[in-house]
Formats: structure tokens, C-alpha cells, sequence
């Protein structure tokens, strides 16, 4: 059975630039708190008079994936598209990335799977190349988080957290022994879904009946987390699920030349990187320019990281996530 690689990166963030002095003006916060907790100096939002979204970011990282690939998008296979803010409620953006690349008519799978969304992408595409049944597979993470968050002072907890963005890889069959993913490892637990949620709208809270059924100061179709229930299952899956890599294909921590962890918070990262042993060198952090853009942070924060030879062939380069569902996943890369 053949093993997959990831053949090309790129990624693709807005050009605004919003600041955490640009935040104060807009929630009862400080560059300090913010910070001091999460790590983020900066983010990028979309310009909402603008046409962006996350399809149409998603279609400008995967040309610059498709051209460092050294192919064409006509010699794509199928379309994997993780993201947590779709461009529409139904169809996902996947279909609409095949449109935009105008190219035949291939398959386009949406993945569901919020931070934790891009491994599991990866992790599929890895199996459709291990079967022979695809070639070529264009793999995208993207987020457009500013329209839908609530910029008061109530949310701030959440919405100084999250930014714009989008990442995408292709993924083709390895053509040198040991080279490619080595393995992925995924899982969830659902007992904690409403921990870290959006739960409207849905098919049981639309729009219009949030409005008139809940109390305004407890409106549910912003996002809600529970950051200090989240924070403490992150630091333990995050190690459980890069341990799990490591020990599955018989290495040690100290043998990661970089790992790119899911961009939540840089204190989780710091934390995971001190547990574990690791230098500056060994964890690629990029949350403090980007904020949080779930399904886009790890293949931005691996395109940046590859851009500045920071990954090079032979490394051994390990992806982890953590996210609302629960859901957490690993993936281990002889890149």
C-alpha cells in the first residue's frame, strides 16, 4: 500500500489588520488582558464590504498549494474543504472551490470537524491515496470568524480570540520509502459538545426565534465557550494524541524536528512545549499575528513555517488539535 505526502502548501489571510488596541475601541478590553491570556498581539479580519469568503480564500490558498505542488488544477482528484463557518448553510464551500478553480467536475467533501477539522481532512485524503483510488487531492482548512462574532463587551472572551484566514496542501503518493504520513489518530467526545459551541442557528434554533425566545443578554447564536473547562481537556488531549503518534511509530518527543499545533492559545502551547520537553525550535507558533482561525491555523501556521525553512525533507513534523465537539486528532509527517 502506497503512503501519502503533502506535495504543495500555501495559505492566503485577509489584509486587514485588526490590532488589540483596535479591539478596545469596540469591547471593555486591554492589549494587556488579552495578551496576557491567550498570547494574541493581532488578527486578520475579512473587509465586510467585501465579496471574501471562506470558499473564496480557501480557492486563493489552494493555487498557491497547486502551483508549488508542480501541477495544475485540472490533474486534481477531489476537493476536502474543513471549515466551521461555511459560506452557506447548504451547499458546503467545497463545491463551490471546484467552480472557482474551473475545473471538471471532481468530488468535493466537506469536513465538519472545527479545529480539529484539518487533520481529519488530512487523515481521509491519506487513506484515499493509500487505496490507489485518488492522485491529486487538495486538502483546505478556512474561516471567516469576524461576521459572526459578538463584538461587545459580553463576548469579549470569545471574539478576542478569533481570526480570518486559509491554508490548503496537496496531498499526492509518496515516491520515496519511509517519506509521507506515517500515521493519523483521531477522536471525540461528544458529552462536552455544549462546552465550546455555536448553537445556533441549526435546524432547532433558527435565526428568528432565537431573537424572540431568548433573553438578549444570553443570545445563543454567538459562539460560547467555556474557556477554563476547555483549556484543562486541551493541555491533556493535546499531549495524549502527539504521545499516541509518537508512540505508535516508535519515537520520542525529542525526536520531533517541529510540531505545529492546532493555534488555540499560545499558554496551551506553551504549556505543551514545556511538558513535553521541547525547545523554541521544536513548536511553530504564529497565533500571536492570526488569532485563532481554527481549521486554517495549522495549515497557515505549516505554510509560514515551510516558507521560512523551518520543514525540510527528512523532518519529522507532527500536527495536533483540540476543539469544540470534543474533537482531537494527530498526524505524524516524514515530510
Amino acid at each position: 500500500m502506497r503512503a501519502s505526502k503533502i506535495a504543495g502548501i500555501g495559505h492566503y489571510v485577509p489584509d486587514n489588520v485588526v490590532t488589540n488596541k483596535d479591539l478596545e475601541k469596540l469591547i471593555e478590553t486591554t492589549d494587556e488582558w488579552i495578551q496576557e491570556r491567550t498570547g494574541i498581539k493581532e488578527r486578520r479580519f475579512v473587509d465586510p464590504k467585501s465579496d471574501e469568503a471562506p470558499s473564496t480564500m480557501g480557492t486563493k490558498a489552494a493555487r498557491i498549494a497547486i502551483k508549488n505542488a508542480g501541477i495544475t488544477p485540472d490533474d486534481l482528484d477531489f476537493i476536502i474543504f474543513a471549515t466551521l463557518s461555511p459560506d452557506y448553510y447548504f451547499p458546503g464551500p467545497g463545491v463551490m472551490v471546484q467552480e472557482q478553480l474551473g475545473i471538471k467536475e471532481i468530488g468535493a467533501l466537506d469536513v465538519r470537524n472545527q479545529c480539529s477539522g484539518f487533520v481529519y481532512a488530512v487523515s481521509i485524503a491519506d487513506q484515499f491515496i493509500k487505496t490507489g483510488m485518488y492522485n491529486n487531492i487538495l486538502v483546505i482548512g478556512s474561516e471567516l470568524h469576524s461576521s459572526g462574532l459578538d463584538m461587545t463587551t459580553r463576548g469579549r472572551g470569545v471574539s478576542v480570540i478569533f481570526g480570518d484566514g486559509a491554508g490548503a496542501v496537496v496531498m499526492q503518493a509518496a515516491d520515496k520509502p519511509g517519506q509521507g504520513i506515517l500515521s493519523t489518530h483521531l477522536h471525540s467526545e461528544g458529552k462536552h459538545a455544549k462546552e465550546l459551541a455555536l448553537i445556533g442557528p441549526s435546524t432547532k434554533h433558527w435565526v428568528d426565534k432565537l431573537i424572540v425566545e431568548n433573553d438578549p443578554e444570553d443570545i445563543s447564536y454567538y459562539p460560547y465557550m467555556n474557556g477554563n473547562f476547555v483549556f484543562k481537556h486541551a493541555v491533556t488531549r493535546f499531549e495524549e494524541v502527539i504521545n499516541e503518534a509518537l508512540d505508535k511509530n516508535g519515537f520520542k518527543s525529542t525526536d520531533i524536528n517541529l510540531l505545529i499545533p492546532h493555534q488555540a492559545n499560545l499558554r496551551i502551547s506553551q504549556f505543551i512545549q514545556k511538558k513535553m520537553g521541547l525547545s523554541d525550535d521544536q513548536v511553530f507558533n504564529n497565533i500571536m499575528k492570526y488569532g485563532n482561525t481554527t481549521a486554517a491555523s495549522i495549515p497557515i501556521a505549516m505554510s509560514e513555517a515551510w516558507q521560512e525553512g523551518k520543514i525540510k525533507e527528512g523532518d519529522l513534523v507532527c500536527l495536533a488539535a483540540f476543539g469544540s465537539g470534543f474533537t482531537w486528532a494527530s498526524a505524524l509527517i516524514r515530510w
